[in-house]
């Protein structure tokens, strides 16, 4: 069994596929950096990932697949799956090697079908984030979603809140992965804290700390609470339903669950 490893980075497979080409050699196996060999490997080679070997592959892939196909690639790999990078690196290598047939379709092909399921599950909680992020108001105007998504998904939704909410300053922090997205009214700048104890708000719950809390925003969350529970109607309460539509583990950082 041959194994490749690299460094986990999707750069690291588009360069893969490059040294997998340049050397005559398909892997059988993509494994990171650190993580063990298995039992039947025979030979091992180190990828050296470069910007050079990953653009090169990926303008070749701009040829070869549609820009859906594209971003497809590029959100599968957000679902951080370790399972991925192997179907993921024989999904690219066989676009190379179908002279002109297109396999992005070819759901038939067991790399296609599970690296097109991945991204619809990465594509399937961003749209819920959507729906499930609650802000908070601080005294200094801005406004502050804490969220634990499954997947990668901040990438995917800042446009959303760009677009909806571009007249104020937020900032939507991924508690998982430790950075956020601030929007200052005008560009999205990537962040993160170089320690926790410098957070404005409670990993726990995502609260805003009260000193840091606008006056106003404890009587929303306190009415919007009611709200919730005013428009619950007993008599149709099914537990099984809500959990489907609104995941337990979404609970943690939204304001009606608090």
């Amino acid at each position: 069994m041959l194994v490749y490893i690299f460094d986990q980075t999707l750069d690291g497979v588009l360069s893969a596929v490059f040294d997998a080409y340049f050397r005559h050699q398909q892997p059988d196996m993509l494994i990171g950096e650190g993580e063990q060999l298995p039992l039947f490997s025979e030979e091992t080679w180190q990828v050296v990932t470069t910007d050079e070997k990953a653009s090169r592959v990926w303008a070749g892939l701009e040829k070869h697949v549609s820009k859906e196909a594209l971003k497809l690639l590029m959100v599968s790999w957000l679902s951080e799956e370790k399972t991925l990078s192997t179907p993921l690196f024989h999904y690219i290598y066989k676009v190379f090697g179908t002279k002109g047939a297109s396999i992005e379709r070819n759901f038939s092909d067991p790399d296609v079908l599970y690296v097109t399921n991945t991204a619809r599950r990465v594509m399937h909680e961003q749209l819920r984030m959507k729906q499930f992020i609650r802000f908070q108001k601080a005294k200094d105007g801005t406004y502050l979603a804490v969220v634990s998504p499954d997947n990668d998904v901040l990438p995917l939704i800042t446009d959303h809140f760009q677009d909806r909410f571009n007249d104020q300053p937020w900032l939507i922090y991924d508690a998982k992965r430790r950075y956020g997205y601030y929007y200052d009214g005008k560009v999205v700048t990537r962040i993160t804290f170089t320690d926790d104890t410098t957070l404005p708000f409670s990993l726990d719950d995502g609260k805003l700390h009260e000193e840091l809390l606008s006056e106003n925003d404890q009587l929303f969350q306190d009415l919007w609470r009611t709200y919730f529970k005013a428009i619950c109607i007993k008599e149709r309460m099914n537990p099984k339903k809500q959990l489907s539509d609104m995941p337990r583990r979404y609970w943690k950082y939204m304001t009606e669950k608090q």
